[in-house]
C-alpha cells in the first residue's frame, strides 16, 4: 500500500505498523505524527496515511522545513489554505497578531497594509521587537513573518486607506481583515468593502479594549460573509487601554474566522 512519509510517497507492506516504519526510516525520531496527530501509540498503518518523523532539537534543512510545518495540520487543510488570499488593513495590536497566526497556518498570500512606523508604545501588544523601532510596520512585520514561515507570499503596501483608495488597495482578496484603531476608520472600511466586494468575507473588530472577561468577546454576523469580533462596547478610551491579552484573543478570533471561511466551514 502507498503512504506518505515526510512528504515523500512510498510503498510498504500491508501489515506494517507505525513504529516499525519509524525504526526503518528514522529510528532516532522522538516525535511521530500521523495524519496531523502526534502519538506515542503504535498502530497498524492504512492506505493513504501521512506520517511525519521528527527528531527534537534537530534543525532541518530548507527543503524539509515546509513539510515539518505542515505535519500538524489535518490532511487537506494546508493545500486549501495555500490557495487563500487575505488582506489585513491595519497592523497594530489586531492586525499584527492576525498576520502571525495566518502565517503559521500557511495562508498562501497575505497582504500587509499600514502607513505607520514601529514605536516603543506599540510593544505592549503588537508583534514587533525593540530592534524594529523606527521601521515601517509593513516591512518589520514582513521580516517577522518570513522568519516564521518563508513559504507564504507576503505583499506590503505603505498607505493610509481612505474611501477613495480602498477598492484599488483591497481588490482581488478572498478575505479582508479590518484591524484599525478608530471607530470612524473601521466603519469606513467595512462600508467600502460591502459596496465594492459584496461577495467577499469581511472581518472587523469592535470593543476589544480593557481587561474585561474574554467571554464577552463574541462573533457578530452582520451580513452574508461579514463579521465583527468584540463586545461592541469597550473601545479604547482614557482609563481603558488596549491590552495584549484581550487584543490577542480578538485577533485570533478574526484569524480563525478567516481560516474557516477559506476552508468552506462558514
Amino acid at each position: 500500500m502507498e503512504i506518505t512519509v515526510n512528504e515523500k510517497k512510498m510503498v510498504i507492506d500491508n501489515f506494517t505498523t507505525l513504529f516499525e516504519l519509524r525504526n526503518q526510516i528514522k529510528p532516532d525520531a522522538d516525535v511521530v505524527i500521523i495524519n496531523g496527530y502526534q502519538t506515542d501509540t503504535d498502530i497498524k498503518l492504512q492506505e493513504g496515511d501521512k506520517i511525519s518523523l521528527i527528531r527534537k532539537g534537530e534543525i532541518p534543512d530548507k527543503s524539509e522545513i515546509k513539510y515539518l510545518m505542515m505535519a500538524r495540520h489535518t490532511p487537506g487543510v494546508h493545500d486549501k489554505l495555500q490557495k487563500g488570499f487575505v488582506a489585513i488593513a491595519g497592523l497594530g495590536g489586531l492586525g499584527s497578531n492576525v498576520a502571525v497566526s495566518l502565517a503559521r497556518m500557511g495562508i498562501g498570500t497575505i497582504k500587509l497594509i499600514d502607513f505607520d512606523i514601529v514605536e516603543p508604545s506599540n510593544l505592549n501588544r503588537q508583534q514587533y521587537f525593540i530592534h524594529q523601532i523606527g521601521k515601517s510596520k509593513t516591512e518589520a512585520l514582513k521580516d517577522t513573518l518570513l522568519n516564521i514561515n518563508p513559504y507564504n507570499t507576503y505583499l506590503t503596501e505603505n498607505i493610509y486607506i481612505t474611501a477613495e483608495n480602498a477598492k484599488k488597495t483591497l481588490k482581488g482578496y478572498d478575505v479582508i481583515i479590518e484591524a484599525f484603531d478608530k471607530a470612524k476608520n473601521k466603519a469606513m472600511l467595512i462600508n467600502e468593502c460591502l459596496k465594492h466586494f459584496p461577495g467577499k468575507c469581511i472581518i472587523g473588530a469592535s470593543g476589544v479594549a480593557g481587561v474585561f472577561d474574554t467571554e464577552s468577546l463574541k462573533i457578530h454576523k452582520i451580513g452574508k460573509n461579514t463579521y465583527i469580533v468584540g463586545d461592541m462596547v469597550n473601545e479604547a478610551r482614557p482609563g481603558c487601554g488596549l491590552m495584549a491579552t484581550r487584543v490577542a484573543v480578538a485577533a485570533n478570533m478574526q484569524a480563525h474566522l478567516a481560516v474557516r471561511y477559506l476552508l468552506g466551514e462558514i
